[in-house]
């Protein structure tokens, strides 16, 4: 069994994991189980897939129908118990969706991360006044939008400390516009720089003239450390978000980052990249104040 360092989003789909294995095994389906807790057959399937809090009378009830031997039921309902726990986002939960808050609690508890964006550089990798001006463009009020950017710092702790790896594919055009002044871009590329010779990140670049894709937005693909859990997709749109864990979507979009990174540059090439952006970026920024 996870322990909650896990963080209580994954350790709420292990736990669903396990019960719907429970189920199946004995041939209950979702519907009599749902009758044994007094509850519809959605909040069952809810439950399973680890989508909301679960009660821990409702696992009790649950493990009682399915037969569950004491020793398990123990560990169970413990688990029940330190899924429950908030984490640290929910401080932030007047100011996050809570289609965002699942994504960043899946975050917290990834192994890895695999991204691909066109847009802008990613969360992950954003410096604090790149973040500030992104999320500027979002119309936030001053006070929301301060703490969305602390937000943004906080779920860059495991990378920085050597807890999470990266694989970024991004778009040049992605480094090159102009979210902010020069010199917002200029550190944010700096940044970019700096994080190319650290082991737990894979930084590539696609370049302009490369041919066409067949991948029309960014996504992002989790992975974790328990076996039982399946990769998980996230696709965000404006206002709201896919999580997609079947077998048949991941392996399609982990065939696109592959086709993307045979499109892109070679990670090794990724320094020599930023270091002419960098220096085009400068330049043009010298004319203008010239």
């Amino acid at each position: 069994m996870p322990d909650s360092s896990d963080g209580p989003t994954v350790l709420r789909i292990l736990l669903g994991s396990h019960l719907r294995r429970l189920r199946e095994a004995k041939g209950i389906t979702a519907r009599h189980a749902a009758s044994q807790i007094r509850a519809s057959e959605s909040k069952i399937s809810r439950m399973e897939l680890g989508r909301n809090a679960i009660r821990e009378i409702d696992v009790l009830d649950l493990l009682t129908l399915y037969g569950v031997d004491p020793r398990e039921r123990e560990q169970l309902l413990n688990l029940a118990e330190q899924s429950n726990k908030p984490g640290w986002w929910h401080r932030y939960n007047d100011i996050l969706p809570e289609w965002f808050q699942a994504y960043v609690g899946m975050e917290e508890a990834a192994r890895s991360i695999r991204v691909y964006e066109a847009q802008f550089i990613p969360g992950l990798l954003q410096t604090e006044d790149y973040a500030t001006a992104v999320i500027s463009l979002g119309d936030f009020p001053i006070e929301q939008a301060e703490r969305l950017v602390v937000v943004r710092k906080e779920r860059q702790r495991r990378f920085r400390d050597g807890k999470l790896k990266l694989w970024i594919i991004l778009d040049e055009v992605a480094l090159r516009r102009p979210v902010a002044g020069s010199a917002i871009q200029l550190e944010q590329l700096g940044y970019l720089r700096e994080a190319c010779a650290n082991p737990m990140l894979t930084l590539q670049v696609i370049p302009y003239g490369a041919g066409g894709h067949a991948v029309p937005a960014g996504f992002s693909i989790l992975r974790f450390a328990e076996r039982d859990l399946p990769d998980v997709v996230y696709v965000e749109n404006l206002t709201s978000a896919l999580y997609l864990d079947k077998q048949a979507d991941v392996d399609r979009y982990l065939l696109a980052m592959e086709r993307l990174s045979i499109v892109a540059y070679e990670p090794h090439e990724t320094p020599r990249i930023l270091d002419e952006i960098i220096g085009q970026t400068r330049e043009a920024a010298d004319d203008k104040s010239s």
